[in-house]
């Protein structure tokens, strides 16, 4: 798996992940994320963007479920962004689809004039 971090504003920071989210590769992301969303004290969108995505287990459905914990107990939202066919098939099927509904792009994209700054960690 391979993260990168970018900040759009201080409020929206975005995680892409590629490759597989799996019992080897989930605490990773944990780590990450929890890193996240602890050092950005004004963070209120924090966007997952699943889009090269190859598979994930219930191992990685799992540290969904406690980034999304530890978001809603931050005040920030979490958004699961280009979500692969597979991925919403498992959230469908757990019934966790709705809860990781996203909020519409207008709503969440960064204001213009603000700059990015990328980083891949991990």
């Amino acid at each position: 798996m391979k993260l990168t971090l970018t900040l759009d504003t201080p409020h929206t920071a975005r995680l892409h992940i590629s490759g597989n989210l799996d019992f080897v590769t989930a605490p990773e992301l944990l780590d990450n994320a929890s890193e996240v969303i602890a050092q950005h004290d004004q963070l209120r969108h924090l966007h997952l963007d699943l889009g090269d995505l190859d598979f994930c287990d219930s191992a990685g459905l799992s540290v969904l479920i406690l980034i999304d914990r530890q978001t809603a107990e931050r005040r920030v939202r979490l958004h699961l962004d280009n979500r692969p066919e597979q991925l919403d098939r498992i959230l469908q099927v757990t019934g966790l689809s709705e809860h990781f509904a996203s909020v519409p792009a207008a709503e969440s994209s960064p204001q213009s004039g603000e700059g990015t700054q990328d980083e891949t960690v991990g």
